[in-house]
């Protein structure tokens, strides 16, 4: 064996290692960390098969396993991401009439608490005019610059923190029963309640922004999964006129994402039509959608579309829809299987949760 055989087998074993630790259930920050690269790594097979075709003759057994295991590597990261490819069917039907007192416009951005280019952020609101702004990472500094959006935006529900999570929820839509609730932990806030739309309609509202699997915030994703999962528990398929927004620290094609649309029944308008990279803003070979807007099945999508750069480590996420209940007949949500949904009640119960459910209004005038 020579020494480009040693290096390419020694890029074979590490090209596995992503694929071996996302089919299992660990949740550890260094297991679950490879949920986020699927893309990065689903390229660095591709050159990694390129090299054994190159410098593998194929006159050992092991030219042919070491080959064949990446190369199903390669099958399990692209089936993992292919519904955020352009080749696949779009689960949101696109909007088609003249839009009128039926729809929302949502801009989350994760702002970055030390950014300071606070009227970059300002510039795109004005320019977009969102019917609702979620800013993540904000705290008293960024409160105060945000401030002169506010004639605009006379809803608001503010959290100011120092921690890296607060959130300020801005609105032109009159806000009901909006509420702040810290689901999992005494520090990570999350907002819920109502939104009313111009024809009178009210809408269920989530936003939300739990703590990543990382070395230096938290050494598992447990309290970030039970967040997502437990929301996606609270609510059904059969829920309707339902959003849920903001930075979930958790990439759409991961097990917690995938099992959340499959519990709420909530879809995904970036299926069929791109990954809309919001994270890292400043590393352009390193990204993949952290920021999200899920919606129940009554809404089609006018736009969505990732912002440019607002010197944050997050580009904003700008989304709008239209409300029709005649959707419902024509999009179809995800199949939840009994296994899975066992798998999330043990995350719920392992993150020991603050509040036992998210309990807003079920009914309002």
């Amino acid at each position: 064996m020579d020494t480009a055989e040693i290096i390419v087998l020694c890029l074979n074993f590490i090209f596995l290692i992503p694929t071996l630790a996302s089919i299992t259930r660990f949740d550890q920050w260094w297991v679950r960390g490879f949920d986020f690269p699927r893309i990065q790594i689903s390229v660095c097979i591709v050159i990694t098969l390129i090299l054994c075709a190159f410098f593998y003759d194929f006159s050992e057994t092991w030219h042919y396993v070491a080959t064949v295991l990446l190369f199903l590597s390669l099958i399990y990261q692209a089936i993992k991401i292919f519904p955020y490819t352009v080749l696949s069917k779009k689960q949101v039907i696109k909007f088609k009439g003249k839009a009128e007192d039926a729809t929302i416009s949502i801009l989350v951005s994760n702002v970055l608490t030390p950014n300071k280019h606070p009227e970059k952020l300002v510039a795109l609101v004005k320019k977009r005019q969102p019917d609702i702004l979620l800013t993540l990472e904000s705290d008293k500094r960024w409160e105060k610059e945000l401030e002169v959006i506010e004639d605009d935006y006379k809803y608001t529900v503010k959290v100011p923190l120092d921690n890296l999570y607060g959130m300020h929820l801005y609105s032109k839509l009159e806000l009901i029963d909006a509420d702040v609730h810290y689901l999992v932990q005494e520090d990570i806030p999350s907002i819920h309640g109502y939104v009313k739309l111009r024809n009178g309609t009210k809408l269920k509202m989530h936003c939300l922004h739990p703590m990543p699997p990382s070395p230096t915030e938290s050494y598992t994703s447990t309290n970030r999964d039970a967040e997502i999962l437990m929301l996606g528990r609270d609510l059904s398929p059969e829920d309707r006129k339902v959003l849920v927004f903001g930075d979930l620290n958790d990439v759409a094609w991961s097990r917690t994402t995938k099992l959340f649309q499959q519990m709420s029944g909530l879809m995904d308008p970036r299926i069929g039509r791109g990954f809309f990279n919001t994270f890292h803003a400043g590393y352009r070979l390193f990204r993949w959608p952290l920021d999200h807007v899920f919606h129940s099945k009554d809404f089609t999508l006018i736009e969505i579309a990732r912002e440019k750069s607002i010197g944050s480590d997050h580009f904003p996420m700008y989304i709008k829809l239209n409300y029709d209940p005649r959707a419902t007949a024509v999009q179809e949500e995800l199949e939840l299987e009994r296994e899975d949904e066992l798998w999330a009640k043990e995350k719920i119960e392992e993150a020991q949760p603050l509040e036992k459910s998210i309990n807003i209004p079920k009914k309002i005038r």
